[in-house]
C-alpha cells in the first residue's frame, strides 16, 4: 500500500511539471503583455525596459524555472493588469468559485446517485423513462446554452431569480460568502444548476447502468431466493458494489466542475477565478493565467490521487492482485 501511494505521488508531481510546461509554452502565443501595458506613445527604450523588469527578455527555460521556484513558495508574481500579487487576487475570487463548485457538486452527487438508483429499480416505470429522456437534455445541450435558457425563463420571463452577479455577501475575514443572505442564495441557484446539470446526468446514467448490471448478478438472485427484503437487497448488497466503479468517474467529474466553471461564470458574470482567467486572457496577464492553470492542475491531480486511494481501499480485489503480483 505504501509503495503504491509513493508511486502515485511521484506520478502526480511529474504530471504537474508537464502540465505547467505545456501551459507556460502556450502563453508565448497568446500575445505580448507589453503591448497592453504601454500606451501608443511608447518608445522602443520603454518596451525594452519594461520587458527587462518583467523578466520577459530572459530565455523561456529561465522564465519557467523562476515561475516554478516562486510557485512552490506560494508566490505567483504580480498581475500585469492590476499590479497586485496574484495570490492575493486569487484569494479574493476563490470563495465565489468554491461555493459555486460545492453547491454544484452536491447537486450532481445527490441528484445523480439518487436518480440513478431510482431509474434502475423502477426501470420499467413511466417516471423512470421520463427521467431518462429528460437526462438527454443535460448531456446534449452545451453549458452556456443551458445557462442562457435558464436566465430567459427564470429571470426575464418569470423574474424570480437574478440573471448575473453573486448577490449580497457577508465578509467573514478573508472569506466572503453568499450563503448567509437571501440575495446570495438566490443568485447561486441558476449558476449551480447550470454547472452541475451535466455532471448530474452523467453520474445518474452511470449509476443506473452499473446498478442494472449488479442486479443481474447471481449473488443478488441468491439473496432474493433467501427471502431477504427487496429494499435490503437493493441498498445493502447491490448499491455498495455499484458505487465502487462509479467512484473514479465521480471524482473526476467533481474536479471538472471547477475547470468548467469558466463558462458558467462568464454567462452569469459570477465573480470567481474562472471569470478572472477570461479577463486575464484578454489582457495577456500571464502571471494570472499561469497561476490559474497550475491551481486547476493541482486540484485535478489531487482529486485523482484521492480517488485512486479510495478505490484501492474500497475494492479488496486490487489489494489481492497487487499482493499476488508482488510475490
Amino acid at each position: 500500500m505504501l509503495a503504491y501511494i509513493i508511486r502515485r505521488i511521484g506520478q502526480s508531481i511529474l504530471v504537474l511539471f508537464v502540465v505547467g510546461l505545456v501551459a507556460f509554452s502556450m502563453f508565448r502565443f497568446v500575445g505580448d503583455p507589453v503591448d497592453n501595458m504601454l500606451g501608443q506613445e511608447r518608445t522602443q527604450a520603454d518596451v525594452e525596459r519594461l520587458r527587462e523588469q518583467l523578466g520577459l527578455d530572459q530565455p523561456f527555460v529561465v522564465q519557467y524555472y523562476k515561475f516554478l521556484e516562486q510557485a512552490v513558495q506560494g508566490n505567483f508574481g504580480l498581475s500585469y493588469r492590476q499590479g497586485r500579487p496574484v495570490a492575493e487576487i486569487l484569494l479574493e475570487r476563490a470563495p465565489a468559485t468554491l461555493e459555486l463548485a460545492f453547491v454544484s457538486g452536491l447537486l450532481a452527487l445527490a441528484g445523480g446517485i439518487g436518480l440513478g438508483i431510482y431509474t434502475a429499480i423502477r426501470r420499467r416505470g413511466i417516471s423512470a423513462n421520463a427521467i431518462m429522456t429528460l437526462s438527454l437534455v443535460g448531456v446534449s445541450l452545451p453549458t452556456f446554452l443551458i445557462g442562457i435558457l435558464l436566465i430567459y425563463l427564470f429571470s426575464v420571463e418569470l423574474g424570480w431569480l437574478p440573471s448575473f452577479g453573486r448577490g449580497e455577501v457577508v465578509d467573514l475575514g478573508w472569506w466572503t460568502t453568499g450563503f448567509l443572505t437571501v440575495s446570495g442564495l438566490k443568485a447561486l441557484i441558476l449558476p449551480a444548476i447550470t454547472l452541475g446539470l451535466y455532471q448530474m446526468t452523467l453520474i445518474m446514467r452511470l449509476v443506473r447502468t452499473e446498478m442494472l448490471e449488479v442486479l443481474r448478478m447471481d449473488y443478488i438472485r441468491f439473496a432474493r431466493a433467501r427471502g431477504i427484503r427487496e429494499k435490503s437487497v437493493n441498498f445493502r448488497h447491490a448499491l455498495k458494489n455499484t458505487l465502487v466503479p462509479v467512484i473514479t468517474i465521480t471524482g473526476l467529474q467533481l474536479g471538472s466542475i471547477i475547470a468548467f466553471a469558466i463558462i458558467t461564470e462568464t454567462v452569469f458574470q459570477w465573480p470567481g477565478v474562472g471569470l478572472l482567467f477570461i479577463n486575464a486572457i484578454q489582457f495577456v496577464d500571464i502571471p494570472v493565467m499561469a497561476a490559474y492553470l497550475m491551481l486547476i492542475s493541482v486540484m485535478f491531480v489531487g482529486i485523482n490521487l484521492i480517488v485512486d486511494m479510495l478505490y484501492f481501499a474500497i475494492d479488496p480485489r486490487l489489494r489481492v492482485d497487487r499482493t499476488a503480483g508482488g510475490h
